[in-house]
């Protein structure tokens, strides 16, 4: 059942690539994170990755300033630094800057370097000398570029790799020392003077592991604490763990969770959730004898739909759209990189969307289903003429459309998080949170059933999406854009992009404002998509290939996608004199 094999990264490397691996779970530094995402891509190995942090350590004028100097000698200064959520960036209101750094430097100044077999020591020797140099280094270029640097004059033993505690004052946020992960005993100091400030400065990094908050007024910490994006947010507290309670990282800290439900999520999967014999692209056949409708006999102009407006492609091009008999059936703007970037602008702009309430979410969702259900035989004749599908089987779709719409309302308000009671003072709350902006990518099976199953659970969970529709069959997804014009969805909320699936795909998987990207397509570009999601880690969700049964309540919808649209954040609460 258990295997302890010890080695260097070779032997990781042969786990990793070894395939009857099926689950992966590293815990290490933000580039070797990267090689194991690029090496797995494509394999269908679930992956886990608790990487690196810049952690912010936020101190209110209000806080016990005394005990904030304890914890953050915990946060910074225990192991060395040498922590992957050690509180390095200590952000502090003004009021109190002077008071707590002069408290900081006076503990210090009492510190003992030595053996950390010795319990009377306080610190103890950097893991091996190149690490030492890199610490030295990005010391030394970020008082270059204007820090101050402050070290205590205390006694540091003759042999080993040992590096004095250090304080940087006056960083600027563009410093180096501000952005980059030192991962060693070095602590930045930046003030603010409002907690908006504070939540600005705090995710100032493309880190997002931890943070500590510190006030006596647990109104202003659990406001700020929805504001900093983390996976872990301590509260008048640091650095407490417990295997009830989740523990893992947004944005390049790394994605998946250790402990906690969450945690054993990562480890299971559902049976029977792909269909292997299926296939992504539907074979042409010939196209029933549909009586023609009125709207028929327009030409109508198909625009993407960016921002709540519909929008000519940058490029000006057009792609055709045939019927299943080979019969040009309508144009679609062929979207590119920069109708993409406008459209992840938009969506990065409606950050009100992820802000609403739950119920408010619901009712829009409700609000879309009702107007899609007053087009439902409009769809139905769209769906048929596209697929060729029975006029009987597309109605059957749109009527499960709309139900998926009520089922994701129902849930909007009901996907809560869990209190969990860990073994000491304190409570942890684990919240669900929405990932932000993300993107999917539409199968061209089921072409309205899947655009819509794979839509509504990121409205429901506050996420802003970039939907790019089935390559195929795009004018369905055209056809209702008009329902959201008309449902009250916030401008942004949604934006559609037609055109080549794997090309967008591309660019989606490289942009870094995108949080999360749902893939299903083909088996060589869900490769692509985990290979290129790589350089910013973003949390992708794929298919391989593989199809799926849209039309089923266990398969179609549900948790698992309510699961894969949101993030969990455990913030720690203590109580007590």
């Amino acid at each position: 059942m258990v295997n302890i094999v010890t080695g260097a990264g070779e032997t990781g490397e042969l786990l990793v690539r070894h395939e009857d691996v099926a689950k992966i779970a590293f815990t290490g530094s933000t580039d070797v994170g990267r090689l194991i995402r690029r090496s797995t891509a494509g394999s269908g190995k679930k992956l886990t990755l608790e990487l690196g942090g810049k952690s912010p350590f936020i101190v209110f004028d209000d806080a016990d300033l005394d005990s904030a100097v304890e914890g953050l000698v915990d946060a910074i200064w225990f192991n060395q630094g040498q922590v992957c959520c050690a509180g390095s960036r200590l952000i502090v209101e003004e009021g109190v800057a002077d008071s707590l750094i002069e408290k900081i430097k006076h503990r210090l100044s009492n510190f003992r370097l030595g053996s950390p077999l010795d319990k009377a020591i306080d610190m103890g020797a950097i893991v091996d000398p190149i690490q030492h140099q890199r610490i030295d280094e990005l010391v030394g270029q970020s008082v270059r570029e204007g820090a101050v640097l402050w070290q205590p004059d205390i006694p540091t033993p003759e042999k080993g790799c040992y590096y004095l505690p250090s304080i940087l004052t006056d960083v600027a946020p563009a410093n180096i020392a501000a952005r980059e992960e030192i991962f060693g005993p070095v602590l930045t100091v930046t003030s603010f003077r409002t907690l908006a400030e504070a939540a600005d400065l705090a995710n100032n990094t493309r880190y997002g592991l931890s943070a500590s908050v510190w006030s006596e007024n647990i109104n202003r910490a659990l406001e700020i604490s929805g504001l900093v994006k983390a996976g872990v947010l301590w509260i008048n507290c640091t650095n407490q763990f417990d295997a009830a309670c989740g523990f893992g990282g947004y944005r390049e800290s790394g994605f998946g969770r250790e402990g906690g439900r969450e945690g054993l999520y990562e480890y299971m999967k559902l049976r029977d959730e792909w269909q292997p014999s299926g296939r992504d692209i539907i074979e042409a056949k010939a196209a029933p004898k549909a009586q023609s409708k009125p709207h028929d006999l327009i030409d109508r102009t198909a625009k993407i739909y960016i921002g709540g407006k519909q929008k000519r492609p940058d490029g000006g091009n057009s792609l055709p759209v045939m019927d299943q008999g080979g019969k040009l059936i309508g144009l679609v703007g062929d979207g590119n990189r920069k109708d993409i970037r406008d459209a992840v602008e938009a969506a990065f702009k409606a950050e009100g969307w992820s802000k609403s309430t739950g119920h408010n979410r619901a009712q829009i969702l409700y609000y879309i289903a009702e107007n899609l259900a007053i087009r439902e035989e409009e769809f139905a004749h769209r769906l048929s003429r596209l697929t060729g599908a029975s006029a009987k089987a597309a109605k059957a779709e749109v009527l499960a459309s709309i139900s998926r719409l009520f089922s994701y309302g129902a849930w909007a308000d009901k996907f809560d998080g869990l209190v969990h009671n860990p073994p000491l003072r304190n409570i942890a709350l684990a919240i669900n949170e929405p990932l932000g902006v993300t993107a999917v990518l539409c199968p061209d099976r089921s072409p309205l059933l899947s655009f819509i199953s794979l839509l509504a659970p990121h409205l429901a969970m506050g996420n802003r999406t970039v939907i790019v529709p089935s390559q195929r069959f795009p004018l369905i997804a055209t056809d209702f854009y008009q329902i959201l014009e008309t449902s009250d969805v916030p401008d942004g909320a949604v934006n559609i992009v037609t055109g080549h699936r794997d090309g967008l795909a591309d660019v989606l998987a490289r942009h870094d404002q995108v949080d999360g990207l749902w893939y299903f397509g083909t088996a060589k570009g869900s490769e692509q998509v985990e290979r290129l999601s790589a350089d910013n880690l973003k949390r992708c969700w794929v298919n391989y290939g593989k199809a799926r049964d849209w039309s089923s309540p266990k398969f179609g919808e549900g948790r698992q996608f309510l699961r894969e649209a949101t993030q969990v954040k455990n913030v720690w609460l203590p109580y007590g004199d």
